[in-house]
């Protein structure tokens, strides 16, 4: 069995939305996405006694998925308060041994000033809702600020604007590959049992 393989079954038993938020685009990070960010992260240097911030951490797959990697610590942020209290029995049912801290605040405005080196992992909303178009870009706004690289999630088609976005505030992409989101039917406007959709992960350097 792969790392990656291996990282994506101690993820399967974290547990999903209970009620996710439309307006929020709330859906479980597939562990095998989660796993795969995290591995590549590691591989590069990016986990292993740094501090990992996940923005937007839902019921915190991607905080705990780097937990298992050796970090100096994980904190998740989420602005919703219910999935973080999954995300607190999601940490029991993982077992981590790295020290992880949820806190209830709006990722893109995020209250840290971290000290130490600082890895920023998120599966932010792709911005599909009206109400919360480009919502990723608040999202990299903040892993600018925060740390000194970061990993995210986007919908397919995104490349330019990542890239555009990290040249204007400092930032340059390292690496990038595709992946696929299987989204399962939550909401009332869903016709399909699940979607499979294409997405695209990006590792950029901030200065």
């Amino acid at each position: 069995m792969s790392s990656v393989s291996a990282l994506a079954q101690q993820l399967a038993v974290v547990a999903g939305f209970e009620n996710p938020r439309v307006s929020l685009e709330q859906y479980r990070t597939p562990p095998e996405l989660a796993a795969r960010l995290v591995h590549d992260a590691d591989l590069q240097g990016d986990i292993e006694d740094r501090l990992v911030v996940d923005l937007g951490t839902g019921t915190g797959m991607l905080a705990l998925a780097a937990a298992l990697r050796g970090p100096t610590g994980v904190v998740g942020l989420d602005i919703d308060r219910d999935p973080l209290r999954t995300a607190v029995e999601n940490r029991r049912r993982v077992g981590t041994a790295a020290d992880v801290s949820w806190v209830r605040a709006d990722a893109t405005d995020a209250p840290l000033a971290p000290s130490d080196r600082t890895t920023v992992v998120m599966n932010p909303p792709f911005g599909a809702q009206d109400d919360n178009a480009h919502a990723d870009r608040a999202f990299l706004a903040a892993a600018a600020r925060l740390g000194e690289v970061s990993y995210s999630v986007h919908n397919a088609g995104s490349q330019e604007f990542v890239e555009s976005f990290a040249a204007d505030n400092g930032g340059r992409v390292t690496r990038k590959f595709r992946a696929e989101l299987d989204l399962p039917n939550r909401f009332a406007f869903h016709d399909e049992e699940t979607r499979t959709i294409d997405a695209e992960l990006f590792r950029i350097e901030w200065d």
